[in-house]
């Protein structure tokens, strides 16, 4: 992720008129990129040709900046054309390696293998189209002997526009092609040994859920779990297939197994996710001028934009929206939203847009305990013992989880009391 993020902040700088900040990206990631393969592979003419095919990517890299330079802006479809290179970098690269090693490999592009829709940013991938593609192209290489290194997190439209599924969605990929090649066991390998009730970071003695259904493992992975993306668990859902997340470090490990049913007689585990990095946005509103369309427009105009607002709440009585986005989104997500309110602004129909940084969101999953109190209500009353200012709040509907936004100070505190509260 670190080189797609790369990738996409060379495209704001060139939207806001600075190719030539691009241009030392691409300068950055070919001595990267260059650097990796003289150590992974001999001299050769495989060395050079790939060396060759990367400058030739990274190329079609800054000659896309600096169009985005004479558009004066990122449009979704072009954010989508920068995110992909890094994928189509990486599986050429590993690819070459292996087959230094002696086995049989060949880098595919998902672009020839999964269909989508034209939502850039957040494509839907038609099924019946990518499975067909797959049990052309895919299954002949398998049967073949030859370990295809598809790259993640990307697709095609039917004209052969690159899309993207979202980000983090290599893992749904696997689960996309798994799903199509009625794959046995999907694995993800991770730098953990699954997926575990907290971070280590802050709870050393935090254990591995061993087994988790696949609605729990959704749960968790919508309010943030590193290993998983949240679109992952539906695919494999449809046909059955288990799901194992591991430790690439630690092969013995057995890690967490997603399967279909959960073990009988079991409550969901309480488990706890923390996102540090973050900034919350608020838009706040002047008296009668507040309109109900105003989250809508915020909403759409940042997806547009290709920020991923990961947690939001309104306030009906003080007119007002909180937005937690990331903070490398931050900047950019505040000229996005000052440019759509600019009028709203002007006419004082809004008071501000501000911004709170250096927040994190903690959210706590799990069913209610013996007594039948509900996760929120636990991790309410354990937080509550700690006297801390909770900036916002949010819960679902399903009552199985809550999520508050703290201060990034608090987070280690806040993450460790509530491990020991509710006894895990």
């Amino acid at each position: 992720s670190g080189t797609t993020n790369v990738l996409i902040a060379g495209g704001r700088e060139a939207a806001g008129g600075r190719a030539e900040q691009a241009r030392d990206i691409r300068e950055r990631l070919l001595a990267k990129h260059l650097e990796a393969v003289g150590e992974l592979l001999p001299q050769g003419e495989e060395r050079t040709a790939l060396e060759d095919y990367i400058q030739h990517r990274l190329q079609g890299y800054e000659r896309l900046c600096l169009s985005i330079e004479t558009l004066g802006e990122v449009t979704m479809r072009g954010n989508d054309a920068l995110a992909s290179i890094g994928e189509e970098l990486s599986s050429r690269i590993l690819a070459a390696y292996l087959r230094a090693c002696g086995c049989s490999a060949e880098a595919v592009s998902a672009t020839r293998l999964v269909r989508t829709d034209d939502r850039y940013g957040d494509a839907i991938p038609d099924m019946t189209e990518t499975r067909r593609l797959c049990s052309e192209q895919l299954q002949p290489m398998l049967a073949g002997g030859v370990t295809p290194i598809v790259t993640g997190y990307i697709g095609s439209t039917a004209a052969g526009t690159t899309t993207t599924l979202g980000r983090g969605g290599s893992d749904y990929t696997a689960a996309i092609l798994s799903d199509c090649l009625d794959a046995d066991e999907v694995w993800i390998c991770t730098d953990v040994d699954g997926i575990l009730t907290a971070d280590p970071k802050f709870v050393p003695h935090a254990h591995v859920l061993h087994e988790l259904s696949y609605r729990e493992a959704e749960e968790l992975a919508f309010f943030g779990a590193d290993v998983l993306h949240p679109k992952t668990v539906a695919p494999l859902a449809r046909r059955g297939i288990p799901l194992r997340i591991m430790n690439s470090l630690a092969a013995d490990h057995a890690g967490t197994l997603i399967v279909p049913q959960p073990i009988a007689d079991r409550t969901i585990l309480p488990a706890i996710i923390s996102t540090e990095g973050l900034s919350m946005i608020g838009v706040s509103g002047n008296g009668s001028g507040w309109s109900l369309l105003m989250a809508s427009r915020a909403l759409r105009c940042l997806a547009e934009a290709g920020v991923d607002v990961l947690m939001f709440s309104q306030s009906f009585t003080e007119r007002s929206l909180s937005l937690v986005v990331r903070e490398r989104d931050q900047a950019h997500s505040l000229r996005v939203l000052c440019t759509e309110f600019a009028n709203d602004l002007q006419l004082h129909l809004l008071a501000e847009i501000g911004v709170i940084e250096e927040v994190a969101t903690v959210s706590v999953v799990g069913s209610p305990d013996a007594h039948g109190n509900s996760i929120a209500s636990r991790a309410f009353s354990a937080l509550g013992k700690l006297g801390l200012r909770v900036i916002a709040v949010g819960q679902a509907a399903s009552a199985y989880s809550v999520s508050f936004v703290i201060a990034e100070a608090d987070v280690a505190r806040v993450v460790a009391h509530i491990h020991t509260e509710l006894g895990l």
